[in-house]
């Protein structure tokens, strides 16, 4: 059973709170990684660069290292190919947060986006425990900021005061930022060999946002963490049920059976799809709801 929470923390996650998820996050061991133990930074990394032991040659990909081109296999296929070397080195670990509208709700536990506050905030004290430079992305509706990777506890603390004061605002007559133009910063942002989280309700996801998710998995280890509250999942079977956001009202009715297959079909799918997707491209997907422990699920 995950620990009581007062109704303020709840709906929004304090500076405090995130702090003090350093302790529990020690534990944590970022399994996604090949973990060399007995040096600083101690992963055998995936980074497409100049590194002290040969690994292999493939095609050349945009964003390659021109100076890492293998010349001799380039001359013999007649095709640019690159050379991948393998290095002992500090690992960036890039946090992408939504915190779009649908994020601040929640039928039992804590709002969605307190729990990814919470998963962000635990993965960013568990990569500065191994060493790692953090970073992050954290994008609401309305805009969308990218931290640059960074050593050290104020890497982390930078970090979780910007996750801490970020803040949906109201639209104002502009288009929404979709998920999809969400990934496709991303991708400008999160280098080569990094290790990238993406915690979201990933409401909003379509074939380009698969494709940019194929594009980053091919530079970067890259993990979906799925949040979602139970009720989403699948409503009551009887009764009618108004939900606000204090601007709109929805009248649910599950007494409408097939509306109620409707939305179930809708919620399903989409989880269906991450699951589908993380399979196709080898990716890590976690699932998390409103009420479970974000350090037992990480774990």
């Amino acid at each position: 059973m995950p620990p009581k929470v007062n109704t303020s923390e709840r709906i929004a996650a304090s500076l405090k709170t995130l702090i003090d998820l350093a302790r529990p996050a020690a534990a944590l061991n970022l399994k996604h990684a090949a973990i060399r133990a007995g040096q600083s930074g101690g992963y055998v990394s995936r980074f497409k660069g100049r590194g002290m032991e040969f690994e292999e040659a493939r095609m050349y990909q945009p964003g390659d290292d021109i100076r890492s081109i293998d010349w001799r296999v380039t001359a013999r296929t007649g095709k640019p190919h690159t050379k991948l070397f393998r290095e002992e080195r500090e690992r960036p670990v890039f946090i992408s947060v939504d915190n779009r509208q649908a994020m601040h709700f929640a039928t039992r536990g804590v709002f969605k986006s307190v729990l990814a506050a919470k998963l962000a905030a635990l993965l960013a004290w568990a990569a500065q425990h191994h060493g790692d430079r953090i970073g992050g992305q954290l994008f609401t509706a309305s805009e969308c900021r990218e931290l640059k990777p960074q050593n050290g506890k104020h890497a982390v603390l930078r970090f979780l005061n910007a996750l801490s004061e970020s803040v949906d605002g109201k639209q104002t007559g502009l288009a929404a930022m979709s998920l999809e133009q969400v990934l496709a910063r991303l991708m400008q942002h999160a280098r080569p060999g990094s290790l990238v989280y993406i915690i979201s309700d990933f409401r909003g996801i379509n074939e380009q946002v698969e494709n940019h998710l194929a594009k980053l998995s091919r530079h970067c280890e890259v993990v979906l963490i799925f949040v979602y509250d139970a009720l989403e999942s699948q409503l009551p079977e009887q009764g009618r049920y108004r939900f606000t956001d204090d601007v709109r009202d929805v009248l649910i009715d599950t007494g409408d059976r097939q509306r109620l297959l409707s939305y179930q079909q809708h919620f399903a799918g989409r989880q269906l799809q991450l699951e589908r997707l993380a399979k196709k491209m080898g990716l890590a997907l976690i699932q998390c709801s409103t009420t479970d422990d974000p350090i037992q699920r990480l774990r």
